[in-house]
């Protein structure tokens, strides 16, 4: 629990410091959305019998409410917090993963290599606001390789231990199959999508 707790405020610090800020309350600890708001928010990122038992931290890395089945669910957009806090779950883009996932994520969110000791998998039912699929940290659809802009819907990730291991998967997201992000990085992972993945990019559907 220990370990967890260090991780936890590791990643408060690193996340603070990316504008990856949590929502508020009306306190000064959350900026913009309600500690309520967060826990419904981003517990929705899963399944219900995963996220309603799941922790829920915010950026400054604190625990809103503790959970008991070995999951964290929280806010999982990079860019920086807007001044009223999200507008919903899709905004935030909410994620829920396990402590393997809590590892990529710090080593993503800091840059450096993910140090896992398994695969993991990640829940992001309301989807995210859009990155090149190609490259790490392009969230700005101008910035981006041309047609790989992709604003997913509900999907599951699967964060390998090995990236390498993904390497004879498509990178195609235009499919409906399961494709890989940030190939030959690593941050590759598997994209798997699930009903409603296109509703935020619906010219990508498959055809």
């Amino acid at each position: 629990m220990k370990k967890l707790f260090t991780v936890l405020t590791l990643f408060g610090a690193v996340a603070i410091s990316a504008g990856h800020h949590e929502m508020g309350h009306a306190d000064h600890e959350h900026m913009g959305n309600s500690a309520d708001w967060q826990i419904e928010a981003y517990s929705s990122a899963a399944p219900a019998f995963i996220g309603n038992s799941a922790t829920i931290i915010g950026a400054s890395g604190k625990v809103l409410r503790k959970g008991s089945n070995g999951w964290t669910c929280q806010s999982g957009n990079p860019r920086p917090l807007p001044e009223k806090g999200w507008k919903n779950a899709h905004e935030a883009m909410a994620v829920c993963h396990d402590d393997e996932g809590m590892k990529w994520m710090m080593g993503y969110m800091s840059g450096t290599k993910p140090n896992m000791e398994r695969d993991s998998y990640m829940w992001m039912l309301n989807g995210d606001m859009g990155e090149d699929n190609t490259t790490a940290g392009v969230f700005d659809k101008k910035d981006s390789t041309p047609g790989q802009w992709i604003e997913s819907g509900p999907h599951l990730m699967l964060m390998p231990k090995d990236p390498s291991s993904l390497d004879n998967f498509s990178t195609d997201f235009t499919t409906g199959a399961p494709y890989v992000m940030f190939a030959g990085t690593d941050y590759a992972h598997l994209m798997i999508p699930v009903e409603g993945y296109y509703m935020y990019q619906p010219e990508s559907s498959p055809k």
